[in-house]
């Protein structure tokens, strides 16, 4: 009995510690709620649930298959909607597989240990011990260190790498810092959740754009983004059921929708297998889902059903016609309704007199696979960059909201269309014999006057003496060249600027009547208005719209006063900057070249914007004329280009030269000239040209801004301001070129050469403005001596 009551016992014992073993195995092991961490896995049978309970993760058989996936669906629909799949080309053909962290990764691996499915985390991991995985509320599921929801430290999340369907929250589009492309792919069908033949994504060759791949083939495009909606897709309207926009910075490319503003509506973006994309939304009450909106809508959404020059347009019969001025190129299969062929233009472009633009209202832009973009660039600009440039076939604005920005096609325009409403205009460039009379002379005047009528006001002397106080000291702004300026009020309250010529040198005369003679001429909001004149007896006067934030050198040299000049405000300047020198170079009705480009000639207006002034040394070129030459070298040293400086040579490259100085003086916030850097051997533009080639442009750019400033843009102009400063006027970039760089992202930049600039033998305590006699030598050890007379 005794021994009986002892083995009853010992079983009681042993039961117990197996009992208490397994609960220790259970617990060690078990999931709960929505998170599982490093100690902890699920299994076939288990699932997560997100703390709002609308999102499960677990195992699942599509249809009748048989094979098991591992993917997330909605909780609270009964069809079980399923809107992510981990492994969906490698499906799972037993139910003896587990979700487990490891090695900084989520791991789904089966029975043998075999790997079916990796999440391969970009991001090194630190710790091990802290990582845990979490379906969030948005059906996010996500790896990412305990108590981090930081999304940009997410090590890995299943928004990233999205199957056939984007939920609000999600982007679509691309990561280009990464190279990480988000793309929605159909499912080969109901039953196999494997990649099928249909893709929808943002594509980002050329100006990005939302489109829907075949196979890598274009099947349907929804256009480029105008800043209100795709310019394909007229019925994305503001809505109560979901928020959307497209984001284009120069790391990203993306498409992003949001809840609706009360979360109450349950709604998705699917591409089925068919090649449809369908917005959804749930009705509860008949407990399915309701189609929004589908694309693409009809026939004229299939990509370039017309071909090149065509359009295509649902209320016309046949759908397809060639754009006025374009005929078909093979008529007979057109007859037969294949117009794949496209359309030819009737007469050809000659880069000549008399072309001109037909503006197509309300379309759908072409394919911007090959076009450009500055989304800097006024409309009346980019007209001009289009007609001068002779393999440019047509312009729009980038954005249809303003107007502003500038989109350029070279070459075919593919997959135009028609549209009822809510289109955009598009400019196609045409031949004079395909434009009328009318049109020709609105190309050539616009709404300005015709140059030659136009008359300077006159101010009589003791108007300008009564609005600067006699010209009181207390009045004066500053000293140039040219004479003293002052600040003057006239009676009606108007404040202006007084440039007073105090010399009557030949030379000073002659920059008084170049001035007069040429600003007189110019209408541009990135130069300084001239109002009138002065001419009475011995004095001679210029009045100007007066800039009540003086020169940009009064800024960026200075330590007290350049924080005042964030980054934002300082690429707002550079852009202006460049887009008042291709008015001057290219836009203008004389070809202009500034030739004293600098910061102290750049005026700042209430706005802090822009201002291009001091015309007195500026040559005006007619006919073909692209350079010129001098023997008298006036300028400013440390701003003339090379070729200026030591042969007298100036044409636009020269004024591109002095912008490039100009743009890394902004930058840096220093100046060319009387800066050195340790053994004082090197000017600004050779430390540049040093740190590019060790890669460490970063170390000069002006501490004032380094936490205001978008290190990406700060680079891609100092590339540029290099690119504008090379040695060879030749391999300098034009105007037109400069302002696409600085604007367009997506414009590849090629690598600069060595640049022109000046190495000091002697340290100088000289200004800009000096008059002395210093020795240089050039980075191919010539020397001269120039004499500076401004």
């Amino acid at each position: 009995m005794r021994n009986s009551v002892q083995k009853n016992r010992l079983l009681c014992s042993v039961f117990s510690l197996i009992l208490c073993t397994h609960v220790s195995f259970f617990f060690k092991f078990a999931i709960s709620g929505d998170t599982i961490t490093l100690n902890q896995f699920i299994s076939d049978g288990q699932s997560l649930i997100s703390s709002n309970r609308d999102f499960e993760l677990g195992f699942f058989s599509p249809g009748n298959s048989q094979n098991r996936y591992l993917g997330i669906w909605y909780k609270k629909i009964s069809t079980g909607t399923v809107v992510w799949v981990a492994n969906r080309d490698h499906p799972i053909t037993n139910k003896n597989s587990t979700l487990k962290i490891s090695e900084g990764n989520l791991v789904l691996s089966n029975q043998t240990q075999s790997i079916n499915w990796v999440s391969n985390s970009s991001k090194p991991v630190q710790s091990n011990q802290n990582l845990v995985a979490q379906l969030l509320d948005s059906g996010n599921f996500v790896l990412k260190y305990q108590n981090n929801d930081n999304p940009d430290e997410y090590l890995w999340q299943s928004f990233d790498f999205p199957t056939d369907t984007l939920l609000p929250g999600m982007k679509l589009g691309w990561n280009l810092k990464t190279g990480l492309n988000r793309v929605i792919c159909s499912w080969k069908s109901a039953e196999d959740p494997s990649q099928g033949d249909f893709k929808y994504g943002i594509d980002n060759q050329g100006y990005p754009q939302l489109v829907m791949w075949k196979r890598n083939q274009y099947q349907y495009r929804s256009g480029s983004w105008n800043g209100l909606r795709f310019t394909g897709t007229p019925q994305l309207n503001e809505n109560p059921v979901f928020g959307y926009t497209f984001v284009y910075k120069p790391k990203e490319a993306y498409y992003y929708t949001t809840w609706a503003r009360n979360n109450s509506v349950v709604t998705e973006l699917v591409v089925n297998n068919t090649g449809i994309v369908r917005r959804l939304t749930w009705n509860d009450r008949n407990k399915d889902w309701v189609l929004y909106t589908s694309l693409p809508l009809d026939i004229c959404d299939t990509f370039n059903l017309c071909g090149a020059h065509g359009s295509c347009n649902m209320d016309n019969s046949p759908v397809c016609q060639c754009l006025e001025g374009f005929v078909p190129k093979a008529p007979g299969n057109w007859n037969s309704m294949d117009w794949s062929n496209g359309c030819e233009r009737r007469s050809t472009l000659r880069c000549g007199e008399g072309e001109g633009f037909k503006r197509y209202a309300g379309v759908k832009l072409p394919d911007t696979r090959e076009a450009l973009v500055s989304l800097t660039m006024g409309s009346r600009e980019c007209e001009d960059m289009c007609l001068k440039n002779c393999s440019c076939s047509a312009y729009a604005s980038a954005n249809a909201v303003d107007g502003t920005g500038c989109l350029l096609w070279f070459g075919d325009l593919l997959d135009v269309r028609k549209l009822i409403d809510k289109g955009q205009d598009l400019y196609v460039k045409m031949p004079a014999s395909e434009l009328g009379q009318t049109q020709n002379d609105e190309r050539k005047y616009g709404s300005e006057e015709d140059p030659e009528e136009v008359e300077l006001p006159l101010y009589d002397f003791t108007t300008i003496s009564a609005a600067t106080n006699n010209f009181s000291l207390d009045n004066k702004l500053g000293e140039g060249g040219f004479g003293p300026v002052y600040k003057g009020k006239l009676l009606e309250g108007k404040e202006i600027a007084v440039k007073r010529l105090l010399s009557n040198t030949a030379q000073a005369l002659s920059e008084f009547k170049s001035e007069v003679k040429l600003i007189a001429k110019l209408q541009h909001r990135n130069l300084v208005k001239l109002l009138g004149c002065c001419i009475e007896g011995e004095e001679r006067m210029l009045v100007y719209e007066y800039m009540p934030n003086k020169s940009l050198d009064f800024f960026i040299f200075d330590e007290s006063r350049n924080s005042q000049l964030d980054w934002q405000k300082r690429k707002q300047i550079i852009d202006g900057i460049a887009r008042g020198i291709l008015y001057l170079h290219q836009d203008s009705r004389l070809r202009i070249i500034h030739r004293d480009l600098k910061a102290s000639n750049v005026l700042l207006d209430n706005e802090m914007d822009p201002k291009i002034s001091d015309f007195g040394l500026a040559r005006s070129f007619g006919g073909d004329e692209i350079e010129a030459n001098t023997s008298t070298v006036v300028g400013t040293y440390g701003y003339m280009s090379p070729e200026y400086t030591m042969d007298g040579l100036f044409s636009v490259k020269s004024d591109v030269f002095s912008f490039g100085v100009l743009l890394l003086e902004i930058v840096t916030g220093r100046k060319n000239r009387g800066f050195y850097y340790q053994n004082r051997l090197l000017n600004l533009l050779g430390h540049v040209w040093r740190l590019w080639n060790e890669s460490n442009l970063l170390e000069l750019v002006d501490e004032s801004i380094v936490n205001s400033c978008n290190l990406s843009e700060v680079l891609r102009c100092m590339h540029v301001g290099l690119l504008c400063v090379q040695q060879s006027a030749e391999d300098r970039p034009s105007m037109s070129s400069v302002v696409l760089m600085l604007g367009g992202e997506t414009i590849n930049l090629r690598a600069p050469r060595h640049p022109g600039y000046f190495i000091e033998l002697e340290n100088s305590n000289q200004t800009d403005s000096s008059s002395s006699n210093q020795e240089y030598r050039t980075a191919t050890d010539m020397t001269m001596t120039i004499s500076e007379s401004r």
